[in-house]
């Protein structure tokens, strides 16, 4: 009844105007029904109408100038798509724009690999460009590799956790970039974790590559504020900054739901997975599994040093998994695939498996740290300190972070 109410009012002031002669020339206006003006009625109000969203790739008139007449280099993997589903690669490609290398992150250029799996330099079947890995024998390309290109571009999506290796990839393509005088282009995406800022602040004697930079595990950036402040904040070798351009989503806000349109990686298969990975991944560290080798991987934990329970799992090779921790034995744990969506870093589920577990000298391993990026997590929770205490801990990193962090926001 609204949307009719102002149609309405809109064509009796548009006839009002006619007949009073103010929209005709010369104020002359004749009584035949076959000179009345013609409305070419567009309603100014639309009740359900939704902005546009668009990643930064699907933004493509704000780059495609910047790669005319230019040779190409791109870092992506599978989540590179346009909103039709073209993979990134193939879209330029339609375009004319000259591709040199393709540049793969962990998992590869398919993002078929197991998570650590020495990924080697190869050819796209599709296209016969050279595919160049970021996660073999080196994780930064070499000067060789950059030969020739004018441009880079980076183009992955990112899951807003400080050990997904996505970003610390951006890292070292940044470095790369600045030291061989290349612009770099990254074109944004959501984070589907963006409105989490949480967890212990990296120490720097902890830095490796699933831990690069000072910032807490939920850092609540999308890939190109992220990219923005590493180079603002001066990480890369020696304080060098690359000649960085953002190319943003359109109608995007951090609070969104954005639901990813493929698999980030083999073993984040879906919402779920994704909301849970941080927490869960601190698992990763321990002698319990997080469903790899099953159908619910990041969505449930459980080891054959927990207590019996109803719920059990046995670990089996699979897509993204050819050898899965505990292979062909029966784990006992807890499954989360209905749980309500994380809001923060949840420790609960790690405190209760290393009290409950029959085996606590053996529950850590020395990658949990590099995972906390701190000593001091373990310690916490091997002394019985509570989850508020130990989130207290956190705050006055958080809080410094969060202001830091305001400075390279975009939305």
């Amino acid at each position: 009844m609204k949307y009719f109410s102002y149609t309405y009012l809109l064509l009796l002031t548009l006839v009002v105007q006619s007949s009073c002669g103010s929209s005709t020339k010369n104020n002359q206006y004749s009584s035949s029904t076959d000179s009345l003006p013609k409305i070419h009625f567009q309603p100014f109000f639309r009740p359900h109408q939704i902005p546009i969203f668009k990643t930064g790739a699907d933004n493509y008139e704000k780059y495609i100038s910047l790669l005319e007449n230019k040779t190409t280099g791109i870092v992506t993997n599978q989540t590179g798509i346009l909103s039709d589903k073209t993979h990134f690669v193939d879209f330029l490609l339609s375009k004319n724009i000259n591709v040199q290398t393709i540049f793969a992150p962990e998992h590869g250029f398919r993002g078929t690999a197991d998570a650590g799996e020495h990924v080697v330099d190869g050819k796209d079947s599709k296209t016969g460009l050279p595919i160049i890995s970021l996660y073999g024998d080196n994780k930064k390309p070499k000067q060789e590799h950059l030969a020739g290109i004018d441009i880079m571009i980076f183009d992955l999506q990112d899951v807003g956790a400080r050990f997904y290796t996505y970003i610390s990839s951006l890292h070292y393509i940044m470095e790369a970039c600045a030291e061989n005088n290349i612009p770099l282009l990254v074109l944004d995406r959501p984070n589907p974790n963006g409105s989490i800022v949480d967890g212990p602040i990296l120490e720097p004697e902890f830095t490796s590559f699933v831990g690069m930079h000072p910032i807490p595990l939920f850092h609540g950036m999308t890939i190109g504020e992220y990219a923005q402040m590493i180079n603002g904040k001066k990480w890369l070798k020696n304080g060098i900054q690359c000649k960085l351009t953002v190319i943003p989503c359109i109608n995007y806000n951090r609070k969104m739901n954005y639901s990813l349109p493929v698999k980030p990686s083999p073993n984040l298969p879906n919402d779920q997975a994704v909301n849970l990975y941080a927490s869960l991944c601190l698992f990763e560290g321990t002698n319990v599994s997080v469903g790899r080798g099953t159908e619910k991987q990041f969505q449930i934990y459980g080891s054959p040093y927990l207590p019996k329970s109803d719920f059990s799992f046995i670990p089996k090779p699979n897509f993204g998994a050819q050898n899965p921790v505990y292979n062909g034995v029966k784990c006992y744990g807890e499954d989360l695939s209905t749980h309500t969506k994380v809001s923060k870093l949840e420790l609960k589920w790690l405190i209760q498996a290393y009290q409950s577990t029959t085996e606590k000298s053996k529950f850590f391993n020395p990658f949990f740290t590099k995972l906390a990026g701190t000593k001091k997590l373990q310690q916490q929770i091997e002394n019985g300190i509570s989850e508020n205490e130990i989130r207290k801990s956190w705050q006055k990193g958080l809080i410094e972070f969060k202001a830091m962090r305001m400075k390279y926001l975009i939305y």
